[in-house]
Order: C-alpha cells, then sequence, then structure tokens
C-alpha cells in the first residue's frame, strides 16, 4: 500500500479490510540506501533514497519506479517514509537479472538506476515461499509455485492497536492456531471489545476529528507493517 493518495482515495481506504495470508513469508531488503543485489523470488526488493522532507512530502513530491526483465515492466510507487527517507518496493515473480530506473518530480529522486538478481527460494525448517495466492482452474486456490491453497480463516480487526501486551499474546496464540489467512482492519476501530485509545493514529492531528489527510503518520504505517 502506499502512503501518497488524493483525499479521495483515503476516504475510501476506511472501509477497506486487510487480507493477510499468514505464512506466506516475504523478506524486505536491507535499510541502506541501496537494497540486497540478491532477492528470492516472491521476496521484496527495497530502494531507499533519501530526498527533501520540507512543505508536504506525502503530496508534493511524485516517485515511482521502472522495473525491467526481457520486456517486461513494472512500475510501482514510492512512498515517503518520513526523516527525508522514500522508498520503493517490488516485488520479482522471475528468476534472473531485473533492472531498474527511477521517476521522480524531484532532481535529488529521478533518474537512480540499479540491478538485482532474483534467485530461487531459499529451503529451511519453516513454511518456505510460495509467492501469492490466485485462483486456480476455475474453482481452487494455489500458491504461484503451484503448491495447493486451502483456506482455514480467522479475523481479529483491530489487533494491531491494542498495545504490545495484547498484540504479543495475539500473535503467540495464532503461531499455535491453524489459520492460514487472517482478515483485519488496517485503521484503529472502537467497537465493544475495544474502547481504548491506540497508541498511534494514520495521519497527523489529534483525536477526534481534527486530523490532517494529507499529511500521514510514518510511525503508525511502520508499525502495522512490523505487525503484519
Amino acid at each position: 500500500m502506499t502512503r501518497k493518495m488524493h483525499l479521495n482515495q483515503v476516504f475510501a481506504i476506511l472501509m477497506l479490510f486487510t487480507f493477510v495470508t499468514l505464512f506466506s513469508a516475504t523478506t524486505i531488503a536491507g535499510e541502506g540506501k541501496t537494497a540486497s543485489d540478491k532477492v528470492e523470488r516472491w521476496g521484496i526488493f527495497e530502494l531507499s533514497l533519501t530526498g527533501p522532507s520540507g512543505g508536504n512530502p506525502f503530496v508534493d513530491v511524485k516517485l515511482s519506479a521502472e522495473f525491467k526483465q526481457k520486456g517486461r515492466v513494472f512500475k510501482p510507487e514510492g512512498f515517503y517514509d518520513g526523516s527525508g527517507v522514500y522508498r520503493i518496493r517490488f516485488m520479482p515473480d522471475a528468476l534472473g537479472v531485473w533492472t531498474y530506473v527511477t521517476k521522480s518530480s524531484r532532481r535529488e529522486l529521478d533518474g537512480k538506476k540499479g540491478k538485482f538478481t532474483c534467485v530461487k527460494v531459499r529451503q529451511n525448517d519453516g513454511p518456505g515461499n510460495h509467492g501469492p495466492v490466485r485462483v486456480h482452474k476455475t474453482w481452487h486456490l494455489s500458491y504461484a509455485d503451484g503448491t495447493p491453497y486451502f483456506q482455514i480463516g480467522t479475523t481479529c480487526y483491530a489487533w494491531v492497536h491494542q498495545g504490545i501486551t495484547m498484540e504479543e499474546q495475539t500473535l503467540a496464540t495464532l503461531k499455535k492456531a491453524p489459520f492460514n489467512k487472517m482478515r483485519m482492519c488496517v485503521f484503529p476501530k472502537a467497537y465493544a471489545y475495544n474502547k481504548n485509545e491506540p497508541k498511534y493514529y494514520p495521519f497527523e492531528g489529534k483525536p477526534l476529528k481534527d486530523w490532517d489527510y494529507s499529511r500521514f503518520n510514518p510511525v503508525f504505517f511502520r508499525h502495522f507493517e512490523q505487525r503484519v
């Protein structure tokens, strides 16, 4: 999910739920200026760039990249992650060398070129990375590598906004559970089972109605990503 969006998209996403497929692991590359030169197939290549922090970078700065391999082109958008840091993430689905070049409305972020190699998924003792889940032969589901996927789901709407103790307890419970899919909320939700104020909010401002929907709170999204 990019963090740069128009106001109407903000209100639309308030109604969305996140469907998380547990155990289809991805690996985010290092947090440095350049990401790892080797990324697992269906892992995540991350490019980190330093850029302007003045004004409102969430709406003032446009950033994307073109990732290419053998005639195929993908154009993911980047996002501002606070403190002058911009990120672009891409999931390669084919082995071999990929090249990229950034596109931006700001000179210091534009035209950054590089490449990386997509390698086979490492074999380990864990569940492994089988890729995203897709429709298989109309009536079934399977991972991208062909492994059958049988959904056993549950719902944990606002667990990522309940504080460290409850969040860790939830993860420990899920670790022992049979579920491989979970439905959850991106934003905080108030209802009978959680009336506490969350530690982080997605936008700059103050509850209940004093929000600047043009400015995201990067700390909120980092916390959310870490829990996912």
